[in-house]
């Protein structure tokens, strides 16, 4: 278990800026990155004992996790291309 917060500077370090853009331009990868943010920082807080959760549901929030960045990655790629 990983107690490294997963920030999505960290996550496409290569996106930064476009991250940022994104962010102003466009209201949905906002809202996209802010969820992503809550629930990192969910798991973070669960991981280390700050919020202890049970198993189940720190498994649902790693694939609302994984689900989220899989969304910001799409939106990413598509202003790239």
């Amino acid at each position: 278990m990983s107690n490294t917060p997963h920030e999505l500077h960290e996550e496409f370090p290569d996106q930064v800026d476009a991250i940022h853009e994104l962010r102003q331009s466009n209201a949905h990868f906002a809202a996209m990155t802010d969820s992503y943010h809550t629930v990192n920082r969910a798991i973070h807080r669960a991981e280390t004992d700050i919020e202890p959760t049970d198993d189940a549901h720190m498994v649902q929030m790693r694939k609302e996790r994984m689900a989220l960045k899989d969304q910001i990655w799409a939106e990413l790629s598509k202003a790239k291309a």
